[in-house]
């Protein structure tokens, strides 16, 4: 089920996607504003899959609104003027739709918007995948033991050896840690000389050190610009 949100100054207008919506069993419709400013709050407060954001509204226009959001739902942009198509797209929205709105040309909207969700979900799971799949092998006791990079909480370096620290065991191989940085992939970030920490692990974080869990971890001075940059 897709949860949608209205928001159109124009009552109609807002009605007749109602209407429309309605005859489609896999869309939701959340909330229904007459304005950008009363949609702010539904969105703090729902998920919303999709929106449906009339261009040309009175304090804060629906493309302004659109680009001030953090967290971007699929937009299917709405207005009655066809010269403001460019910008709906150059937002990357799934559609634009020019009023007054027929069943076919909204369903086909739709149908679009199901197709580009259906593509980002597979995006979406195949880097998961990768990463619970990305692994290193190690020698321990005259074996090779194969480590997920997604069970490493950090690694430390200590001297010609480094300690490889998860979350149930402790291994300790002889390694250089700059050596072994370059063998794990973009999710781990050297925060120290003598650490690595896994980006997906840390719990908390100020300017000067890390957290993961209970351990707390320090920032070298030479690596700040770094964690700033990642983190600030």
């Amino acid at each position: 089920m897709y949860k949608c949100l209205i928001v159109d100054d124009e009552e109609l207008a807002r009605e007749l996607i109602q209407t429309h919506l309605a005859q489609l069993s896999d869309f939701e419709l959340v909330a229904s504003c007459a304005s950008a400013i009363e949609a702010s709050k539904i969105l703090q407060q729902e998920q919303i899959d999709l929106l449906f954001l009339d261009i040309e509204m009175p304090v804060l226009k629906g493309t302004d609104f659109f680009k001030s959001m953090i967290n971007k739902p699929k937009v299917i942009f709405i207005t009655a003027y066809r010269d403001y198509a460019l910008d709906g797209f150059e937002l990357n929205a799934v559609d634009y739709l020019l009023k007054p709105i027929t069943f076919s040309r909204f369903f086909n909207a739709l149908e679009k918007f199901k197709a580009h969700h259906l593509v980002t979900l597979n995006s979406e799971k195949t880097i998961q995948n990768e990463q619970q799949a990305a692994h290193i092998f190690v020698s321990k006791n005259r074996k090779k033991v194969k480590i997920a990079f997604d069970n490493i909480l950090y690694v430390e370096s200590i001297k010609d050896y480094i300690k490889i620290h998860l979350a149930d065991e402790l291994i300790t191989i002889k390694f250089g840690i700059s050596a072994f940085e370059k063998e794990l992939d973009t999710r781990f970030i050297r925060i120290h000389r003598s650490y690595i920490v896994n980006r997906d692990k840390i719990t908390a974080y100020t300017k000067h050190d890390v957290e993961i869990g209970k351990i707390e971890l320090p920032i070298g001075d030479n690596y700040k610009k770094n964690i700033l940059d990642s983190f600030f």
